[in-house]
């Protein structure tokens, strides 16, 4: 399998994943969300808080990093129109939340982490590539 293919694949995989994760209604007590409760009390009471919205705008960053590496590495795109992909998608998922999906809540703070998501993973794939075409240093 080439590396073109194993990339396509991720990316139809990750787009699937991001799917189940936005749009489908939420599932209930155990939806793993309790973990999530548990494990931020834990930290509070260890003297590191972090609030819900903190852990869920870090994860909405961490959900789209692979979209920016993804798309920045299976197109010829500028940096900046993957960016605004990512947003469009954002936008995309936050007017079906809106419209369709009563028990889920769209939020203007989703757009600013998921751009910025796949901002992070633009930039990733641009140093990657700048590391591998820099000169090794003579011995």
């Amino acid at each position: 399998m080439t590396a073109r293919r194993v990339q396509t694949a991720l990316f139809v995989v990750y787009l699937a994943g991001l799917v189940r994760v936005t749009l489908w209604p939420k599932l209930g007590p155990d939806d793993g969300f309790d973990l999530v409760r548990t494990v931020l009390t834990w930290l509070d009471v260890h003297g590191f808080p972090l609030t819900y919205s903190a852990t869920e705008f870090v994860a909405n960053i961490a959900l789209f990093v692979p979209f920016g590496l993804l798309v920045a590495l299976l197109t010829r795109l500028r940096p900046w129109t993957v960016v605004g992909l990512g947003l469009a998608t954002s936008v995309a998922i936050e007017l079906a939340q809106l419209l369709f999906l009563p028990d889920r809540v769209a939020d203007v703070r989703d757009l600013v982490a998921n751009t910025l998501g796949t901002a992070v993973g633009v930039a990733v794939l641009l140093a990657a590539r700048t590391r591998q075409q820099e000169p090794v240093p003579a011995r």
